[in-house]
């Protein structure tokens, strides 16, 4: 594990000691001798963790902790004491340190403790950021199962992530590369994400995600990359980022292609080297992290329009996974529709509903150019709206004119321009009327107007169901 330590120490042969051993291991090392000069590198070097002596020069050790509590409140503060020092031991608990050390200090015990502190501070950083998200609705699968359908294109999705999750249990050193995941919106990209990561052999670790479209674009590199206090105005305190929250495990980056060009730049780093900086830092954390990153936009259009960097864009293409829209998934619609409606039967309380043959057949005729993601919000609306336990094709809310081949093609109209603003109006309505077979609800959906608005012009202009077209 990478991180840094800020030691606080008067006695020059063990703090020696002390740097020289952990820096063998990897940890990076700050030295002060008195708890005026740690103060002061607390807020230069921004450490990961504090190991504080008690018997110090000027301040004592309880009293650097407070302050250091007061400046950085996340911030692990491991105290030592020397023998005899129980009492002080108990007080710097009660006053916010992580933990204590009797001296004469066993640096391999002294290694295993700041592990711990800094490990711990990770955790409950990322159940922070989490928490503070959106809280996301897992599948009741979270791997390739969960992936439903039996038409080829999502054969051949499923086999080529069977792949993909093959080839990185397999990997014996190096970090696994990036995986763009494309398709149109809607067509289950983030579930994708899941089932690669737990699938795969990082399934123990965390799953981060974060929608590059849904945060302001001055927000994502603080969200991703983490900052310092005082980094920028409203930086109270120390936060590490969504990357290094992700440590261990997989970082799903969705809507990639909204992020900007100077974040792009920090992101092609992170996948170059595997480092990350904190806004405002100037020390680099390796990070051991899976990218996912998806996109419904062409990268490789943006990259001609000077919108997306084109090194970030190769190296991204490494490893592409491109999801099939509905209408390519002959056969699928009706499976789905199946398995959402039972789904939403039992969550609304309905009992068995089911659909008849031409409600199944009008699902199957319709383009879904919301995909998968429309196709569930349909049917739940039908389930919660649902009085009778068959769900007949008038109770879907689909217009009739976008089902092709569902109905016969509506004639070209030849009828003479209107002359007044009411006749055009009139028009209007007997037109949404007629291509929803006389539905008032699914005609003003059409129409953008509520039901109750319909039904007043529907008597304004005495429409009848036969009656005359003009």
């Amino acid at each position: 594990m990478s991180y840094s330590v800020l030691i606080v120490e008067d006695e020059p042969v063990l703090a020696r000691n002390m740097h020289t051993y952990l820096e063998r291991h990897g940890i990076g090392c700050q030295l002060a001798a008195s708890g005026e000069e740690g103060l002061e590198l607390l807020e230069v070097e921004r450490p990961d963790v504090v190991l504080l002596d008690h018997n110090l020069p000027g301040k004592t050790g309880l009293a650097v902790l407070r302050l250091m509590r007061e400046r950085e409140p996340n911030l692990p503060v491991v105290m030592a004491t020397g023998h005899g020092s129980e009492q002080v031991a108990v007080d710097a608990m009660r006053a916010g340190a992580f933990d204590y050390l009797i001296k004469p200090v066993s640096l391999h015990q002294l290694k295993q403790v700041l592990d711990r502190a800094v490990q711990q501070q990770r955790q409950a950083q990322e159940l922070r950021h989490l928490r503070a998200g959106s809280a996301v609705t897992l599948p009741e699968g979270q791997g390739i199962a969960a992936l439903v359908g039996d038409s080829a294109p999502m054969q051949r999705l499923r086999a080529r992530l069977r792949q993909l999750v093959e080839a990185d249990a397999q990997m014996t050193d190096g970090f696994a590369p990036a995986v763009l995941i494309g398709g149109d919106t809607g067509t289950g990209k983030e579930l994708v994400a899941r089932a690669l990561h737990f699938e795969g052999p990082r399934r123990n670790g965390p799953f981060v995600e974060i929608n590059c479209a849904g945060l302001p674009s001055q927000l994502v590199e603080s969200e991703l990359f983490g900052h310092e206090r005082g980094a920028f105005t409203d930086a109270r305190e120390r936060r590490i980022g969504l990357v290094e929250a992700a440590h261990g495990g997989t970082l799903f980056l969705d809507e990639v292609g909204e992020l900007e060009l100077a974040t792009q730049a920090k992101l092609l780093k992170l996948l170059e080297d595997h480092q990350v900086r904190r806004l405002g830092s100037v020390r680099a954390r390796t990070v051991d992290v899976r990218v996912l990153v998806a996109t419904n936009r062409s990268l490789e259009a943006m990259v001609k329009e000077g919108r997306f960097r084109d090194d970030l864009y190769f190296r991204l293409g490494t490893l592409k996974v491109n999801l099939p829209p509905l209408r390519q998934r002959h056969g699928d619609v009706t499976q789905l529709a199946l398995l959402f409606l039972a789904r939403s039967a039992s969550r609304y309380g309905k009992g068995a509903l089911v659909f008849s043959t031409e409600a199944l057949q009008r699902m199957e005729a319709h383009s879904w150019p919301g995909n998968v993601r429309e196709l569930a919000n349909t049917v739940e609306q039908c389930a919660m709206l649902a009085g009778d336990p068959v769900i007949e094709a008038d109770d879907l809310p689909l217009p009739v004119a976008l089902e092709a081949g569902f109905a016969a093609a509506a004639p070209l109209n030849t009828d003479p321009l209107p002359t007044s603003l009411p006749d055009a109006e009139r028009r209007l309505l007997l037109s949404a009327l007629e291509r929803n077979r006389w539905n008032v609800t699914q005609a003003a959906r059409a129409l953008g107007i509520s039901r109750d608005t319909m039904r007043y012009r529907i008597d304004k202009f005495d429409l009848r169901e036969g009656g005359p077209a003009a």
